[in-house]
C-alpha cells in the first residue's frame, strides 16, 4: 500500500486570499489568522494577496477569475455569514459554499473554505479567533497541505 499525505510546508508558494468586507471586524481576525499560518508555513509575506469583496456572495466571481488566470498555487475564502430574522442567510450561505466548491473542483486548484456561518454574531466572533481557535489560521493549514498533496498526483 502506497499513501499519500501532503505536508505543511508553503515555500515557493503563492496564495491569494478573497475576503468579504461584511461584517469586518470578524473577516480581520481571520485574515490576521490566515496569514500568520501561512508566514509561519513558509509562504512567504510577498506571495500573500489579498482582494476584498463587498460580501461573501461575491467572493466566488473573484475566486473565478482568478483561478483562470492561474497566477496562484492556492486560495483562501474568508468572511462571516451570520443569521438575521430573514431567509437571506440560507440563501447566502448556501449559494458561496456552491460557488467555491464549483471553482475548486472545475480550476483543479485548492480553495479552502474559511467563511463562518453562525447563527450570532458572538459564535462568529469565537470562531474567529476570540475564544479559541481561528478558522482562518485552519483553512490555511488545509491549503498548505492540498498545494503539496496536488505536487504529489
Amino acid at each position: 500500500m502506497k499513501e499519500f499525505k501532503g505536508s505543511l510546508s508553503g515555500k515557493d508558494k503563492k496564495v491569494a486570499i478573497v475576503i468579504s468586507r461584511f461584517n469586518e471586524a470578524i473577516s480581520k481576525n481571520l485574515l490576521t489568522g490566515a496569514v500568520d499560518c501561512l508566514t509561519r508555513h513558509g509562504v512567504a509575506d510577498a506571495s500573500i494577496d489579498v482582494y476584498w469583496t463587498p460580501g461573501s456572495f461575491e467572493i466566488p466571481v473573484i475566486l473565478s477569475n482568478l483561478a483562470k488566470k492561474g497566477k496562484y498555487d492556492g486560495y483562501l475564502a474568508l468572511g462571516a455569514v451570520i443569521r438575521g430574522e430573514t431567509p437571506h442567510f440560507e440563501y447566502v450561505a448556501a449559494e458561496v459554499s456552491k460557488g467555491i466548491a464549483s471553482i475548486s473542483i472545475s480550476s483543479g486548484i485548492p480553495v479552502a473554505f474559511g467563511i463562518i456561518t453562525a447563527d450570532t454574531v458572538e459564535q462568529a466572533k469565537d470562531r474567529a479567533g476570540v475564544k479559541s481557535g481561528n478558522k482562518g489560521w485552519d483553512s490555511a493549514m488545509s491549503v498548505i497541505e492540498m498545494m503539496d498533496l496536488l505536487t504529489q498526483i
